[in-house]
């Protein structure tokens, strides 16, 4: 048993941030509805390419273990499907823009005066108040309002998004929080509430040290490369033959550094005898360490930093990542069967639980592969009451 068995979640979400949300729900257990636009979807089954089979790599990565339902929310006919799934459900997930759920008829107020159990959580890109909450959000341009491509990039160069779109992924993350908080809620008080989650806010988040060195100091942090603001020597550095992450935490890791190096004398100098020191002094250390660095082959390097309690690793590629037998042991890769795509690899999920495990049990589902199942089991409509429905475009079977 997983540890949200039984929870159904309606997904009324599209793109990333909402179905990373829901997909970790998912993965813990809970039964997820995804509702998507007969004939179009989610936005993502038309990004790419790649496609897999006509499927969008990039839809796959974040919908497994969902059923779909394609439903025209739109149409008058779909309130009463939408209101029994509603009287079955714990959970809302959407992000749409704000105002959008309440054009469809389904603002907050009105489901929770309907169905109080349900938890509704909204995603958006600057929440359900303030000056900016009409604004659409994207990751990128979040990234960029939220301060993150400022410190992102070398010294001197122009700012740089990450090459994932964390903005999304880390709101999907506080989205999760904020609805497992929000069920923990309800079983002391027995009603649901609003779950408000706002990309600028996760992203804003995110700053954690960043910002409080620019409360503290009154100045603002900079692009630094790979180098660490306030741990050294903490960047990437040049082997012979491939680069590598040093992570040096402490001052009895540089003094080990020191020995792996067979310089010594470098853990009692004045100018890098403690982290405070080697941080004003970095350009010097780099100096004195970056060419005894690059004298190594990689994989000798790593072996031994490693096997002397030196934080280290290589800067690989993502195939060269996915291949990671650890990997593998912690069943981060996980093939499965898709109905139109065939074979298909998926990322597993990192929460590891030893006694209600998070599962990978589905594979993400095809634009409205469940709609018949849904209408018939959940709101108990016959055949040709299904079929009726497709005639009209409410759905997509």
């Amino acid at each position: 048993m997983s540890p949200l068995d039984g929870l159904v979640v309606l997904d009324f979400s599209r793109v990333l941030a909402g179905p990373y949300c829901t997909m970790q729900l998912a993965d813990l257990g809970a039964r997820v509805i995804k509702i998507e636009q007969p004939g179009r979807g989610d936005d993502t089954r038309a990004w790419g390419p790649p496609f897999v089979g006509g499927e969008s790599a990039y839809f796959l990565s974040v919908n497994r273990n969902k059923e779909s339902l394609a439903l025209d929310l739109k149409h008058a006919r779909a309130r009463p499907i939408l209101d029994a799934l509603l009287s079955r459900a714990d959970v809302l997930v959407e992000n749409f823009r704000p105002g959008t759920m309440e054009r469809l008829g389904l603002a907050y107020d009105l489901v929770a005066a309907r169905h109080p159990r349900v938890v509704y959580c909204s995603i958006s890109g600057f929440g359900q108040t303030g000056p900016r909450r009409a604004e659409p959000g994207y990751d990128a341009m979040m990234q960029a309002e939220g301060g993150l491509m400022s410190i992102t990039g070398e010294a001197g160069g122009p700012p740089f998004r990450l090459g994932v779109a964390i903005g999304d992924i880390a709101t999907g993350m506080f989205a999760v929080q904020g609805i497992l908080a929000a069920l923990i809620a309800r079983g002391r008080t027995g009603r649901g509430q609003r779950v408000d989650i706002a990309m600028l806010d996760a992203v804003t988040a995110l700053l954690t040290y960043q910002a409080s060195s620019a409360f503290a100091t009154g100045t603002t942090p900079q692009r630094m490369g790979n180098r660490h603001p306030s741990i050294a020597p903490y960047d990437t550095f040049s082997a012979s033959d491939g680069d590598f992450v040093l992570s040096v935490g402490n001052d009895d890791q540089f003094r080990r550094l020191a020995d792996v190096l067979k310089r010594p004398a470098l853990a009692s100098d004045p100018r890098f005898l403690t982290n405070a020191d080697r941080v004003r002094n970095y350009d010097a250390l780099r100096a004195e360490i970056a060419g005894l660095l690059a004298t190594w082959q990689r994989s000798d390097l790593l072996s031994a930093l490693t096997g002397a309690g030196v934080p280290v690793g290589a800067v690989r590629t993502v195939t060269e990542a996915l291949a990671d037998p650890q990997l593998a042991a912690r069943e981060m890769v996980v093939p499965l069967e898709h109905a139109t795509a065939g074979p298909i690899r998926v990322l597993g999920t990192p929460l590891k639980l030893s006694d209600t495990p998070a599962v990978v049990r589905t594979p993400p589902p095809t634009l409205g592969q469940h709609t018949r199942s849904i209408l018939k089991g959940d709101v108990g409509l016959s055949d040709d009451e299904i079929q009726t429905l497709a005639d009209l475009k409410v759905c997509a079977t």
